[in-house]
């Protein structure tokens, strides 16, 4: 029986191989000389397309006898070579007869069918593509395609179209939205782009000023993948293509139209639209679950009234449409004019939702119900990744408002000028996802009084402390019943970044933790630069406070992506923790630190209270034992501050070495001491300074005053008079430590 081959139109025949022009025929050519499977049959030039065809005869010698596939030992193939290089060679069956299968593309009806041969990217395929890696590659697919072996186990099912450039965005929640008779749909569209359109399906209620677009949803009897069909023009088409696969189209059309019917009937609408959506299940095999369910929208060129009148869902009557109560069974009208009607494949996206952003970003955790104090540039750096990622719903909390300057590092944008951070950073979510899950607060969230910010910060499983300020952490350290607390800041040159994280139960709290992290500062070689100045300031409005550092965007941004994905490993912890992050922007490398914590311990002097930790403690005690049996001492560290009315010790010094020390009797010196104070107060950036004495008693003595410490408490007491500060002093005993202060009261 003779072999029907397909002809190739619009062609010119080429007598011989010298009279290709593109490079990659003439390669392809030579190459079809050199191998033993391949004879070359014809050489034609495509003329519309400028584009060189080789007409070739390949033997594949592993294609088995008699397959179920219907591929021959021998194939004829048409090797369409484009002029633009980076194009790839197509091939096409030339046999008339040539089986349809799986894996290959779509094209016009009637002509050769083309096999799809790469699953990669155009240009990754390009890279390392040869002629006679083509050949081997076409053998492949010959073999596999005979074997039944070509789509893995392992590979998801073949949908049941080819993809098509135009697209149906639908809300993140329009399963809840279909569920409510009154919305109403709009479909918008996009900018026409050179390959395609997208087009947006959104919710109305009420009067609306676009015509709406009825959608129908449609769900079919699962059918087996296999062949990629090609897209159908029309709606017969699509039934018929259905049908073919044992997807019935009609009957569920037709209930899908006729169930939107009130039996009050309904007024014609010209301008409504119709898309409806069809759920195809598709299993591997016959008789096996579905693996998935395929989604495609068609949008119909007919009102959904009238489409539902061609297919005899609808009767109409007096101007109003009914539904057809009379009509019997599923078979389709004697008319076919609804077949004849046009229809466009959407392919159907749903806009994301956190759940989405999360499994995109292979995040598991849904993240606290949280409140971000500031929304500043690390802020708003940081709230915009969560977005991204779906991680966390927030409450955020911030007063300031958008300057000119803030734009250099800031999520927000030039039509922002003048709007509160707060309700910025909710708008920019609300462009990347409709779901709600950052709600803005413009308030001071240093007043807990305010009962709204009270509320937040009781309600939250997390609050994150972005305010990069020493007032909302040392304040709200002093509050009970308040959610979890983590802060997080960069240093002023912006080359480290800071997480100091309370436990879950808030008995470390971020008072304690600012105190031994400047500790830390103070005793640790890398803190010797660790809090030195920025690049500079620059003035930013015309008040003397308007200062603003100097910082780039890329090292906020560097930050913010670490803090990030720390934040959410430091809440999966319950303990304590402060870590530090020092990144070098020459090398790009990153060093990580952790501090050893202790836990805090609170005193109660007259209006003050006094915070030391047992690190503290810990530190005087080792002191006193190098110095045994001589008594010892020297000065107390730490920072007072009056907007919390609190005094805390941050660590003590060591003897000066001219100290006089002895058994009974201990004189602090005084060599070196001022540039060890001066040095930690540069160290902490001025926080930290002198805050009292601190000296140890012999073996077999406790921490009670002895006449000469009172003396010395009443000298300290009158120094720091000059201040208008108390007097501190500490007294390390054999087995107990204790606090004096002391205040002078000049009588006038």
């Amino acid at each position: 029986m003779a072999v029907a081959f397909y002809e190739i139109p619009n062609t010119t025949r080429l007598k011989e191989v010298d009279a290709l022009t593109i490079p990659r025929a003439r390669k392809l050519a030579a190459a079809i000389l050199r191998q033993r499977a391949f004879t070359l049959v014809e050489l034609h030039r495509h003329d519309p397309s400028g584009s060189e065809i080789l007409v070739i005869d390949v033997e594949t010698d592993a294609v088995p006898p008699n397959n179920q596939a219907g591929i021959k030992f021998r194939e004829r193939l048409a090797l369409y070579v484009p002029q633009s290089p980076k194009k790839l060679v197509e091939a096409r069956t030339l046999r008339k007869d040539f089986p349809v299968l799986a894996h290959e593309n779509a094209t016009a009806p009637g002509d050769p069918l083309s096999l799809c041969l790469y699953f990669e990217p155009v240009a990754s395929v390009l890279r390392t593509w040869t002629p006679p890696s083509f050949f081997r590659r076409i053998q492949w697919w010959l073999e596999k395609s005979a074997k039944g072996e070509l789509h893995p186990a392992d590979q998801p099912v073949e949908q049941l179209f080819f993809a098509t450039p135009l697209e149906l965005v639908l809300p993140w929640n329009f399963v809840e939205q279909r569920k409510n008779a009154s919305h109403r749909f709009v479909l918008g569209q996009s900018v026409k782009r050179p390959d395609g359109m997208t087009f947006f399906a959104q919710a109305a209620t009420g009067a609306l000023q676009s015509p709406s677009t009825a959608l129908f949803e449609i769900s079919l009897s699962p059918i087996v993948h296999g062949v990629v069909e090609r897209e159908p023009d029309t709606l017969g088409e699509l039934a018929d293509t259905l049908a073919k696969r044992g997807a019935e189209l009609f009957t569920p059309l037709k209930e899908s139209l006729a169930q939107r019917i009130t039996d009050q009937g309904e007024m014609a609408d010209a301008t409504q639209k119709t898309v409806f959506l069809v759920y195809l299940p598709i299993c591997r095999k016959e008789g096996e679950a579905p693996e998935r369910i395929a989604c495609r929208a068609f949008h119909v060129n007919a009102g959904p009234l009238s489409l539902g009148e061609m297919i005899g869902a609808l009767i109409q009557h007096q101007g109003r449409y009914f539904r057809n109560f009379d009509l019997k069974g599923g078979s389709p009208p004697e008319s076919d004019q609804w077949r004849a009607l046009t229809v466009a494949p959407l392919e159907v996206l749903l806009e994301n939702d956190a759940a989405a952003a999360r499994r995109q970003s292979g995040i598991k955790d849904h993240g606290p119900e949280g409140v971000l104090i500031g929304v500043g540039s690390l802020g708003s750096a940081i709230l915009n990744i969560w977005d991204r990622c779906g991680w966390g719903r927030w409450t955020v909390i911030d007063k300031d408002h958008i300057k000119p300057h803030n734009l250099s590092r800031h999520t927000a944008l030039l039509k922002d000028l003048g709007a509160p951070k707060a309700d910025v950073v909710a708008q920019l979510h609300s462009m990347s996802r409709r779901d709600g899950t950052v709600t803005p607060l413009v308030a001071d969230a240093t007043e807990l009084q305010n009962p709204v910010v009270c509320e937040a910060l009781r309600k939250a499983a997390l609050v994150v402390d972005a305010s990069t300020t020493l007032e909302y952490p040392r304040a709200v350290s002093g509050e009970d019943g308040v959610a979890r607390h983590l802060s997080v800041f960069l240093t002023p040159s912006g080359s480290a970044a800071v997480l100091l994280a309370e436990d879950n139960d808030r008995l470390v709290r971020l008072r304690c933790l600012e105190a031994q992290y400047y500790r830390a500062v103070i005793q640790e070689d890398w803190g010797q630069k660790h809090l030195e100045g920025n690049a500079g300031t620059f003035w930013s409005g015309a008040g003397c406070r308007d200062i603003s550092v100097v910082m780039p965007y890329s090292q906020i941004m560097a930050h913010a992506s670490l803090l990030a994905e720390q934040i959410p490993l430091a809440q999966g912890r319950s303990s304590a923790s402060v870590r530090i992050w020092e990144r070098s922007a020459q090398e790009g490398s990153m060093v990580a630190r952790q501090l050893a914590l202790h836990p805090e311990q609170r005193m109660k002097f007259g209006e003050f209270d006094l915070f030391l930790d047992e690190g503290v403690e810990h530190e005087l005690r080792q002191f006193r034992t190098a110095k045994l049996p001589c008594e010892t001492g020297g000065v107390l560290l730490g920072y007072y501050d009056f907007n919390i009315n609190a005094v805390v010790i941050v660590c003590g010094l060591p003897s000066p070495p001219d100290s006089k020390e002895s058994p009974d009797f201990f004189e602090r010196g005084v060599s070196g001491l001022a540039q060890a104070v001066n040095e930690a107060t540069r160290r902490t950036a001025g926080v930290v300074g002198y805050v009292g004495e601190w000296h140890s008693h012999p073996p077999g003595h406790g921490s009670s005053q002895s006449g000469a410490d009172i003396v010395q408490l009443c000298h300290l007491a009158f120094g720091m008079s000059e201040d208008g500060l108390p007097a501190l002093q500490l007294i390390v005993g054999e087995q107990d430590i204790q606090i004096y202060h002391a205040r002078a009261i000049l009588v006038t």
